[in-house]
């Protein structure tokens, strides 16, 4: 994929075409222009490039280069500096990427790290509604970043499916130990999307309060709205973390349980076999007198005692739920 996925002029909120990065501080000198370039991992040369023609800061750009950020919002001067974590499911795992826009009053930069989906739904949003995109970065930012909370969505859904099929697995008659390694990776992407959204709340907060040259007023109800979506996705996240932890601590008290049945029952039969045992060790023993020996019906009421003690204790113990 090319560095630069799009760099488009735009004039009272119409599309006037396609530039070149090397022309966007002289497109941005005409009234009524607003500039909007998409960036795929580009490279420190693309970099230095953009931010001479935007006069973005230093240590801005500096983080769009690393790309291992926190979800934050920060203000350089006249420009804002946002960055992103978008989240996709593929391959039965959760994978996570990063996306930089480097927001002013009448342009927007977005850089692509990782895993992501393409911006063109969100440019095709934007184009749509020329009345809003002729209002600057503030729609086209919300726009942005509720494309990627709306992509939360979905996973948070596929998480809740594979919990209740979780839930059943563990109330099973076995210990399983795939279940509670399926918990603790459920566990663990919660946590890692959940990383990924809470910050969020602070972003649009801020959004919504300050920055006012950026977002102007009008705008700033679109962030409240990306700001109650969040806070049902991370609502929803710590609910099914609290439910995994105790699907967790369910399935282990259960395996505790299955085990001490097995005890009693081994407790159980070594009650009742502790019955001829002794009995019949008694004639191992060297007694000098032993007058039962001289009994025609010794050995069968030695027997017959034994028998009925152990179908006695047997009866005992099934009573009280041993056996």
């Amino acid at each position: 994929m090319p560095m630069v996925a799009n760099c488009v002029a735009y004039r009272n909120g119409q599309r006037a075409g396609d530039i070149s990065v090397e022309q966007i501080s002289d497109v941005l000198k005409q009234d009524g222009t607003f500039v909007w370039v998409g960036l795929h991992e580009p490279d420190d040369a693309l970099l230095r490039k953009i931010q001479s023609q935007l006069g973005l800061h230093d240590l801005a750009v500096e983080d769009a280069r690393s790309a291992h950020q926190r979800p934050k919002l920060e203000g350089y001067g006249d420009s804002l500096f946002v960055v992103l974590h978008t989240a996709m499911w593929w391959d039965d795992a959760l994978h996570l990427g990063e996306t930089h826009a480097f927001v002013g009053r009448r342009f927007l930069v977005t850089v692509r790290h990782g895993p992501s989906l393409s911006y063109a739904r969100v440019r095709e949003r934007c184009e749509a509604s020329p009345a809003r995109l002729a209002g600057g970065a503030g729609y086209t930012l919300y726009a942005l970043m509720d494309f990627v909370v709306d992509n939360y969505a979905p996973i948070v859904e596929h998480f809740g499916h594979r919990l209740e099929v979780l839930e059943r697995e563990i109330f099973t008659d076995t210990f399983s130990r795939e279940a509670i390694e399926k918990l603790y990776d459920l566990k663990r992407e919660l946590l890692q999307l959940r990383g990924a959204a809470a910050p969020l709340l602070d972003v649009c907060n801020e959004l919504m309060h300050l920055h006012t040259d950026i977002v102007p007023k009008d705008s700033r109800v679109y962030f409240r709205d990306i700001h109650d979506h969040v806070k049902r996705i991370v609502e929803s996240l710590d609910g099914m973390r609290e439910m995994v932890t105790a699907a967790m601590q369910v399935h282990l008290s259960l395996a505790s349980v299955g085990q001490n049945e097995v005890v009693k029952r081994l407790a159980g039969w070594g009650a009742i076999l502790a019955i001829p045992t002794m009995v019949f060790s008694l004639y191992g023993m060297n007694f000098r007198h032993m007058p039962e020996l001289q009994w025609t019906i010794g050995y069968p009421l030695v027997v017959g005692a034994v028998a009925v003690g152990c179908v006695w204790l047997y009866h005992r113990l099934r009573r009280v739920g041993w056996l």
